[in-house]
């Protein structure tokens, strides 16, 4: 009763942020991202053990992380009726807690490796939705490639799947490390408090139209369309963030920088746009042929840590 699965984080194009239910990670509205090769949580899960026991990156972690693990565990075991109790071992090659989605590919892996060791053989929409029970965005890290997670109504309906094959467009995440510090306050605490933001209800009205302009920009490889949509989406998330109660500052000056210079860069002539999640790195997208050229200039920028480069990734897939 052991397995490895391995998955991806993802970068939103039109974002998750706020809940229709905090309970079940019902998104206030739907998403679509593209998962990232090349950057992974692996994820080994053992069942049969005395208790829940979580090794994160070589260490033995008890707290929050591990509470938060035993609830998804809980989750998974009342989804596939077993009571016993499992041995997770987990450790991610990519920074956690700065922006980069890592509970996102952390909860897919756990969720892929803990439903496989236990026997079960789901569909990928239901492993979908029992990830998403973990993280919100983790649902997005089960399928392949370019993903839209339905908003759903209830547990069964609110999944993510496939809409386009990681080789349907190489478009390249050029990503700008500005801080490698864990963030104070993690998503899953600001879901809770977009509501509080006054410009909440109207992200979510506008929503469906986001989505079918990003989609559709996806699907015809309109990258002009994509980047207007995709910065817009972005600004729209942290001006929620921005006016929630306590108040989300995600943004460093080192991150409006990058964003003021992908403005600059994509008027001469470069396809590249910004998007941020819920931390201060920045995610320059870009196309293939432009990526090495927005790499470089990425690297000129002092205030910069590292870059990191991704292009779309496999869904969560079992190893061994």
């Amino acid at each position: 009763m052991k397995a490895t699965a391995r998955a991806h984080p993802n970068i939103a194009f039109i974002k998750y942020w706020g809940n229709r239910d905090d309970a079940l990670k019902i998104p206030a509205n739907g998403s679509i991202s593209m998962n990232l090769d090349g950057m992974y949580t692996e994820t080994t899960v053992q069942w049969g053990s005395e208790r829940d026991t979580l090794v994160l990156n070589g260490e033995h972690t008890s707290g929050p992380a591990l509470e938060r693990v035993i609830r998804h565990l809980d989750a998974i075991r009342r989804a596939v009726q077993i009571s016993s109790r499992a041995v997770v071992e987990t450790h991610n090659n990519f920074p956690m807690g700065v922006g980069i989605a890592s509970s996102a590919s952390s909860f897919a892996a756990l969720t892929l490796a803990a439903v496989s060791a236990a026997g079960f053989s789901l569909t990928e929409a239901a492993i979908s939705a029992i990830a998403r029970l973990g993280s919100g965005s983790a649902a997005r890290s089960i399928p392949d490639g370019f993903v839209e997670w339905h908003q759903g109504y209830d547990h069964e309906t609110s999944f993510a799947q496939t809409f386009a094959s990681r080789d349907h467009w190489r478009l390249i995440d050029v990503i700008a490390v500005v801080s490698s510090e864990h963030k104070k306050t993690g998503s899953e605490a600001g879901h809770t408090t977009a509501g509080t933001s006054p410009l909440q209800a109207a992200r979510v009205s506008d929503a469906q139209r986001r989505l079918n302009i990003c989609r559709e920009a996806l699907l015809s490889r309109n990258f002009t369309t994509l980047a207007d949509v995709v910065e817009l989406d972005s600004n729209m998330m942290h001006a929620v963030m921005m006016t929630s109660n306590p108040r989300l500052l995600y943004w460093l000056p080192a991150s409006l920088s990058v964003m003021l210079a992908v403005q600059k860069w994509r008027r001469d002539g470069l396809n590249v746009c910004y998007t941020l999640d819920a931390g201060p790195n920045v995610h320059c997208i870009c196309t293939e042929e432009d990526s090495e050229t927005v790499a470089t200039l990425l690297q000129q920028i002092p205030t910069i840590l590292e870059v990191r480069k991704a292009a779309p990734g496999q869904g969560a897939h079992l190893l061994g």
